[in-house]
């Protein structure tokens, strides 16, 4: 006969991100660990899931047909005010510790895929959404290796899936470039490019 093994973490020796994903697991939600894709570890919620403070988490809410974005980054409740009224009606923007698990957009900063994967295993409806966000009148500042990039000098970022995806990108990148009067460099947008087609 076999015996499980059980051990204790403290929590205060994990990173914030991670304890925040664990706060807010409800009864039958999961963070699932992996490594090199395979999973090594699931976490599952007690049913006593709590927010930040201590504060028991909301009741499960019916948001009807309004886009739920939950925010997986700090941010004032004014900001996320703020967010909300630009996005319209058809959208609420909630903390990830105040959202439910069944939210349709998760914002989050530049992180690791490992918390990336654990936001998908938190909210598996959900697309999640990396931003850069620099809001010096509302205080916020999420600056990530794309924004230094583009800070630093460059001028565009390809995302290319082939080499000629990326020809077409570059091509575009290249002869559609914008020019300005005074010798400025135009500095260019994070392009996806277009999709492959049949013909040029």
């Amino acid at each position: 006969m076999t015996h499980g093994h059980s051990a204790r973490i403290d929590a205060a020796s994990l990173p914030a991100e991670l304890v925040a994903l664990i706060e807010r697991l409800g009864p039958g939600d999961e963070v699932v660990v992996t490594r090199d894709g395979r999973a090594i570890a699931t976490i599952s919620g007690t049913g006593d899931a709590v927010v930040a403070d201590g504060v028991p988490a909301p009741p499960v809410m019916d948001y009807g047909d309004v886009t739920v974005v939950a925010t997986a980054m700090k941010l004032s409740a004014s900001a996320r005010a703020a967010l909300s009224a630009e996005l319209g009606p058809d959208y609420i923007v909630l903390d990830m510790h105040a959202a439910p698990t069944t939210a349709d957009v998760v914002l989050v900063p530049p992180g690791s895929p490992q918390l990336i994967g654990a936001l998908r295993s938190l909210y598996p409806r959900a697309r999640v959404v990396i931003a850069e966000i620099e809001d010096r009148e509302l205080g916020i500042s999420y600056r990530g290796p794309v924004r230094r990039m583009l800070e630093a000098g460059a001028e565009t970022y390809l995302m290319s899936s082939t080499i000629p995806v990326l020809a077409r990108q570059l091509d575009q990148a290249v002869t559609q470039r914008p020019r300005l009067g005074d010798g400025v460099a135009a500095r260019l947008q994070i392009e996806a490019g277009p999709e492959p087609s049949a013909s040029r």
